[in-house]
């Protein structure tokens, strides 16, 4: 089964130089095609050596316009959108690509997402504005059993389910099925570009699929005190607004200033916790 590999880089050298070579794990390689916006650090070069076919934009247009001029040049029946900042460790890439050809030809798949240190990253996710954030954020999921700690939290599922919505780091899906979404709505620059597809996809009987079975390594899940919290709320609350509704927007909201407040109480990342909830509160003013 063949299968296509869309790649976004900005001043991603150092990422590809990584991600590329783990390509090896592969009886025959896809096609991949990497997407530049204007970077300055020889990573064109890097990919082109490589073999990989290269599309260079007039500009930094963003994540999503990005991701769909390389979907135009797709010819595949499967295409993969992958963050440059993965590892691949197996042949799982080919395996979820399969998922979406044969077993689940009208959902997004997803594979699970590691931790340079091999620990599960929070990559997968409950629709938000439901009961099951308002649970999540008033029980802790680790002092529930195993099903229903899994409903609110999926990334720790040991076996493939339906989720709300998954990290767009490394996502499979019929290509027509991708085209037909868009995938991606170009206006988004930056955050939320992900959580948007897949509530649009859910909105059209498209489900997100996770299959915690095949891994990739995602160095760029590690959250850092620098994070863009502000920007990263007001993403968010557009995204969930515009496909949700504000009865959807309010009970985030609320369940989100839950969480960050009583993880703030018990001591937990209390610095990040705070930032958080700053910004969500900010972003809540900045929308009245």
């Amino acid at each position: 089964m063949s299968f296509s590999v869309i790649i976004v880089l900005h001043n991603s050298a150092a990422d590809i130089r990584r991600l590329l070579p783990s390509f090896a794990h592969f009886p025959a390689l896809p096609r991949v095609i990497c997407v530049d916006t204007c970077s300055s650090d020889g990573g064109v070069a890097i990919a082109r050596d490589w073999g990989a076919d290269v599309v260079e934009l007039d500009g930094n247009l963003g994540f999503g316009a990005a991701n769909n001029a390389g979907l135009a040049l797709v010819q595949d029946p499967v295409t993969v959108l992958l963050n440059p900042d993965c590892v691949l460790l197996d042949d799982s890439l080919p395996r979820l690509a399969g998922f979406a050809a044969g077993e689940q030809p009208s959902a997004l798949v997803a594979p699970r997402l590691l931790n340079l240190d091999g620990t599960p990253q929070r990559s997968a996710h409950p629709a938000p504005g439901t009961r099951a954030a308002y649970t999540a954020a008033l029980i802790p999921p680790r002092m529930l059993p195993p099903p229903l700690r899994h409903h609110l939290e999926p990334y720790r599922a040991a076996r493939p389910r339906r989720v709300g919505w998954a990290i767009g780091a490394c996502l499979a899906a019929r290509t027509d099925v991708l085209r037909r979404l868009g995938p991606f709505d170009a206006e988004q620059f930056l955050y939320g570009e992900d959580l948007d597809l897949c509530l649009r996809a859910a909105a059209l009987g498209v489900p997100t699929v996770l299959h915690p079975e095949l891994r990739v390594v995602h160095a760029g899940g590690h959250a850092t005190s620098t994070e863009p919290f502000a920007l990263k709320a007001q993403r968010r609350r557009a995204v969930i607004a515009a496909n949700l509704g504000s009865a959807a927007l309010r009970r985030d909201d609320r369940a989100q200033a839950i969480t960050f407040a009583l993880r703030a109480a018990v001591g937990r990342d209390r610095a990040r916790n705070r930032a958080q909830l700053a910004a969500l509160r900010e972003a809540r003013g900045i929308s009245r």
